[in-house]
């Protein structure tokens, strides 16, 4: 079986370590590769193909043969790193806590350790009769939430 290690110094190498990062890298019993990619501007088609290439080059498929996936981390992924969160501040978020509970508001801020959403709420206040909109900082530890992810909004 590949080492993932041994994956992960390859791409490591072939990376632009200021923009560029690792979101993930996973090697399957079967010696399916996944190394999902991202940086600070977005990762392009031709940037997987040289990582792949890279990668690819590395090993002898006579030694062991291999399936090799390279992607970006795109929307349809949850985010993992605070540098993902820095990166999409100001971008609308789902986020589900451990808890299950759901919630939906605007990235603000980010930490090492948490980052802050504004959620927008209907509530009646006290001696009114109908709802007003409030907007309520909510600040999740990283460890507290099952998945986030980048709202799509095509307004």
């Amino acid at each position: 079986m590949i080492a993932k290690s041994k994956v992960e110094e390859i791409v490591n190498e072939h990376l632009n370590s200021e923009t560029e990062f690792v979101v993930d890298i996973t090697v399957s019993t079967g010696n399916h590769i996944l190394v999902l990619l991202d940086s600070d501007s977005g990762i392009t088609i031709d940037r997987c193909v040289a990582i792949s290439r890279a990668i690819e080059g590395s090993f002898d498929r006579e030694e062991e043969d291999f399936e090799l996936e390279v992607a970006s981390a795109g929307l349809s992924e949850a985010l993992r790193l605070p540098r993902q969160y820095k990166k999409n501040l100001g971008r609308s978020l789902e986020v589900l806590t451990n808890g299950g509970q759901k919630h939906h508001g605007v990235l603000t801020g980010v930490t090492e350790t948490s980052f802050t959403i504004d959620e927008e709420r209907m509530v009646i206040p006290e001696g009114k009769k109908r709802k007003q909109k409030v907007v309520e900082p909510l600040t999740f530890e990283y460890s507290s939430v099952k998945s986030v992810y980048v709202m799509i909004s095509f307004r």
